[in-house]
């Protein structure tokens, strides 16, 4: 050890750090959860109602509608939180505009002053 004392704030300050996911995540796991989607739909259509008549037969279909509910969550949950994001940011961009052009104005007003 040399004997210098530990700075644990700065340990943990970067030890949880924010980390931000890669840009095709999203793309991914959307594509993921539709296929899911549609592979549940797809098992759901394979059903044959008569044998639903036997309660060892609802593995499957109960399996398809579980998985297909789940995903198809997910997915209208990521969808919406992408349309949130774009929203802020086109408002952050709107915003932004707003600011640069009333600051230049400003800026044109004190020159035109002097």
């Amino acid at each position: 050890m040399s004997g210098e004392p530990l700075d644990v704030e700065a340990l943990l300050r970067e030890a949880l750090a924010p980390v931000d996911p890669p840009d095709e995540l999203a793309e991914r796991l959307e594509s993921t959860l539709v296929t899911l989607t549609e592979l549940a739909a797809d098992e759901l259509e394979a059903w044959e109602l008569r044998s639903m008549r036997d309660p060892r037969n609802w593995a499957r279909p109960a399996a398809a509608v579980a998985v297909g509910t789940a995903a198809g969550g997910a997915l209208v949950v990521l969808r919406l939180r992408s349309q949130a994001k774009r929203n802020a940011q086109r408002r952050g961009m709107r915003a932004l505009a707003e600011r640069t052009a009333r600051d230049a104005l400003g800026q044109a007003r004190r020159v035109l002053r002097q």
